[in-house]
């Protein structure tokens, strides 16, 4: 069974952004402007809007039109556009729209100041609307008719694009589009990465709803805008704390015009932005800008192994044999839930090792029957497998002494007839001496320690040949 959802991300090791100027962070602003294309019965729509506004308990009303709704979206466009133009242009900094296709349709001289002001112009869908109900051919067809729309009104087509209202098929089709320099319907990182569809690689710049003002029309949101600057004070001063550190992350901030655009909510942000141009090493970018820039200095590398995406008799050729001929491990792994996070040597391990401790007694005893004595007659006849033979070989144990062969023999004679199965260690982890001194010592405890001390070893034996494996 596969399980699609990538829970591992870059891990306890992201890649350093290296942002322009060594910035510790990348401010992105991002103006949703979705005034004239939400839910409307003029628009064709059953029911009017609900969605983001200041209407306390707003539902959609069936058939009708919702004057104080369809007011408060106009107010967005009429005024709080205009009062966030005025701050960004005046302070000379670049923003992102959000542009609903047929809100720009719909507000010619606001996308006109768009344009000359050099903002980036994203897709936000064609219409501001919910998809989640929606079949793939209908979603696939409004992509495609928001990109012709979009290239009317503005003169170039999108090449970023965010619906934001999605269906589990939105990414995958904005992907499948294929030209999109990036999409953000993800809220899962601080920093872009790659995501690959029909074996293509799609750059990701994920959002964030944490950030974003639509809180302020939600219940456990934000009440005014000093509780809207605090919050965006204090997520941009950890983002900046960990770039200081050496780990360049990236703030994305959603506006919209109808609800930071009021005037008391607007003194929040102006203050946000008067603190963040205060202090040094930071990026204010559009996210254009940003996907060029990671595009360049963190291009896609293809992993060479996907373990999730492989057939089982290719997983089998490759990870078969990391628990010595015991290649029922592999095949039971195989069959439970993998995805995205077994990709990595340490999820592949614990997936395998799962296997291996949900087994009986029976069959993991047969597991430690199936390594070979160390330093014994399979090695001496040259008849170890090729990852036995490489691991006592880096511990020294195919060039011993004629004493040295004496005693190890002696000793896994008697650990043999004492225990019932052969000494096991993770050679690599040790030393040719650690590994006499470890068999002196282990073949007088009772055999339950000692069957416990030879699965763990086991286990580490198979983690080091999956590594080997996976680079």
């Amino acid at each position: 069974m596969r399980y699609p959802r990538n829970m591992q991300g870059y891990g306890p090791n992201p890649p350093h952004a290296q942002w322009p100027g060594g910035a510790n962070v990348a401010v992105q602003f991002v103006l949703n402007y979705e005034e004239g294309g939400e839910n409307n019965v003029l628009h064709g729509d059953a029911a009017s809007e609900a969605f983001l506004v200041d209407v306390i308990g707003a539902v959609p009303w069936q058939g009708k039109r919702h004057w104080n709704v369809e007011s408060m979206y106009e107010y967005g466009a009429r005024a709080g556009f205009w009062r966030l133009h005025r701050l960004f242009t005046g302070l000379n900094l670049p923003v992102t729209v959000y542009g609903v296709a047929t809100a720009l349709q719909r507000a010619p001289e606001q996308t006109r100041a768009m344009l000359d002001a050099g903002w980036e112009i994203a897709s936000h869908g064609l219409r501001w609307i919910d998809y989640r109900d929606h079949d793939i051919e209908h979603e696939r067809q409004d992509l495609h008719a928001a990109i012709k729309l979009h290239t009317e009104v503005v003169g170039t087509r999108p090449t970023g694009w965010y619906c934001g209202r999605t269906s589990i098929n939105t990414v995958d089709l904005a992907s499948e589009e294929g030209g999109f320099t990036y999409v953000s319907d993800t809220y899962d990182d601080d920093l872009p990465y790659y995501r690959e569809h029909m074996g293509a690689p799609q750059l990701i710049i994920p959002y964030s709803l944490a950030t974003n003002d639509m809180r302020f029309t939600t219940a456990s949101g934000f009440a005014n805008g000093e509780e809207y600057f605090q919050l965006l004070k204090d997520t941009f001063d950890v983002l900046w704390d960990e770039g200081e550190a050496g780990s360049p992350k990236m703030m994305s901030i959603g506006l919209h015009c109808r609800l930071v655009g009021m005037p008391g909510r607007f003194a929040g942000l102006k203050r946000f932005v008067d603190y963040i141009l205060s202090k040094e090493k930071v990026w204010v970018a559009k996210r254009i800008d940003i996907a060029e820039h990671w595009i360049a200095t963190n291009p896609w590398v293809k992993p060479a192994i996907e373990p999730s995406k492989l057939a089982y008799d290719d997983f089998s050729q490759l990870f078969g044999n990391v628990f010595e001929h015991s290649e029922w491990i592999a095949e039971r792994a195989f069959k439970r839930e993998m995805g995205p996070v077994h990709d990595t040597a340490t999820g592949l391990h614990a997936l395998m090792t799962q296997v291996f401790r949900a087994a009986s007694d029976e069959e993991k005893l047969g597991v430690l029957n199936a390594h070979p004595d160390l330093a014994g007659k399979l090695a001496a006849a040259k008849r170890l497998t090729a990852a036995s033979e490489a691991e006592q070989h880096s511990a020294g144990l195919d060039a011993l002494t004629d004493a040295e062969r004496a005693r190890f023999g002696e000793l896994n004679g008697a650990y043999v007839e004492k225990h019932g199965f052969p000494f096991i260690i993770a050679v690599r982890d040790n030393t040719k001496a650690q590994i006499m001194a470890a068999m002196e010592k282990r073949v007088a405890n009772d055999r339950q320690t000692e069957f416990v001390t030879a699965c763990r070893q086991v286990e580490r034996i198979a983690e080091l040949r999956i590594r080997t494996i996976l680079g």
